[in-house]
């Protein structure tokens, strides 16, 4: 048999339940997979809390790496035994095996383990768009990145090291800060004891910086905004805090003619020949080393109840993942 986890109603981390299931054979378009590793991601809270709505019951999980057991009718390009990861398909990657449509697939470089496919996957995507096609940064320029000691900002702080990007970083302590500057980045606020606007001031000359990559939301918004140079852009990526206040236009204005914008992963690989070109520059720069991805807390998928309460109090460094 193979396990899952599921959830029955919203709520904090005591509503998944580990189950044993059927996983069934794959119809047209699917695909069976044996999973090897599964991704632990903030988004996954959101699900399980309500605030992204699914409907109930529900399984838990959009990112896992593993093996193809079995392919449906109408599948191209995909084998049995291929090496292959996702993202951002129906919810139910916490789980042994599942059957899930086959465009979600990415085929995974034999030079790229499971673990590191589970652990960058989503967060390695989302930092392609983000460095890639959110806005015309260049060499020399510096952004300021809230949660830089995070499974986004180790991969965000190496790319844009590549890129010849200068980073400036949040974290929340001086063991995060260490983490963070080890991958690269440029200028760490510790903000829980400084300014975080003003310390970005201080480092610009004054000026700001051009673009703020914000997945804290409510609690570091106003500090972002304050952040910006004039128009420069506010990214909103995320909402480990909450969601980000009502937007008040002439704020915008009064700050400098800045613009706000909350993309989705989902929109920057929906089409396969984007996919295809993010998850390929992503995929070359972790072969060849020029990004690393640490695994640094691991979990059994029967503890998934530990593992969202050590992700939503801020015990997680960088990227976690189940093992199998």
């Amino acid at each position: 048999m193979a396990g899952t986890v599921r959830m029955y109603e919203t709520g904090g981390p005591e509503v998944l339940r580990w189950e044993e299931y059927e996983v069934g054979q794959p119809g047209p378009g699917e695909v069976r997979i044996r999973h090897e590793a599964v991704g632990l991601n903030f988004a996954d809270t959101y699900f399980r809390s309500g605030l992204y709505p699914s409907p109930l019951p529900a399984g838990m999980g959009v990112e896992a790496a593993g093996v193809i057991e079995a392919i449906g009718a109408g599948v191209p390009g995909f084998r049995v035994g291929d090496r292959v990861t996702y993202t951002g398909s129906p919810l139910g990657a916490y789980s042994t095996e599942r059957v899930l449509p086959a465009q979600h697939l990415i085929g995974l470089p034999d030079a790229i383990p499971f673990e590191t496919a589970a652990a960058m996957t989503m967060r390695g995507l989302t930092t392609a768009y983000l460095l890639r096609r959110i806005h015309p940064l260049r060499a020399g320029d510096t952004v300021l990145l809230h949660a830089a000691a995070g499974g986004v900002g180790l991969i965000f702080t190496q790319w844009a090291k590549v890129l010849g990007i200068n980073v400036i970083g949040t974290v929340s302590s001086e063991e995060k800060a260490e983490v963070a500057r080890a991958h690269g980045c440029d200028h760490v606020v510790i903000y829980t004891r400084e300014d975080v606007a003003a310390r970005v001031r201080e480092i610009t000359g004054g000026a700001g910086v051009p673009v703020v990559f914000d997945s804290i939301g409510e609690t570091t918004y106003h500090a972002s905004l304050n952040s910006l140079a004039k128009r420069g852009l506010l990214v909103c990526f995320g909402t480990a805090s909450g969601p980000v206040p009502p937007i008040d236009a002439v704020q915008l204005a009064v700050h400098g003619s800045l613009f706000v914008t909350r993309p989705a992963l989902a929109d920057y690989i929906a089409d396969p020949a984007e996919r295809a070109e993010l998850a390929g520059e992503l995929f070359g720069h972790v072969a060849a080393g020029r990004i690393r991805v640490e695994v640094n807390q691991r979990y059994a998928l029967a503890d998934a109840v530990g593992a969202h309460r050590d992700l939503e109090t801020g015990r997680s460094i960088g990227s976690s993942v189940f093992t199998l």
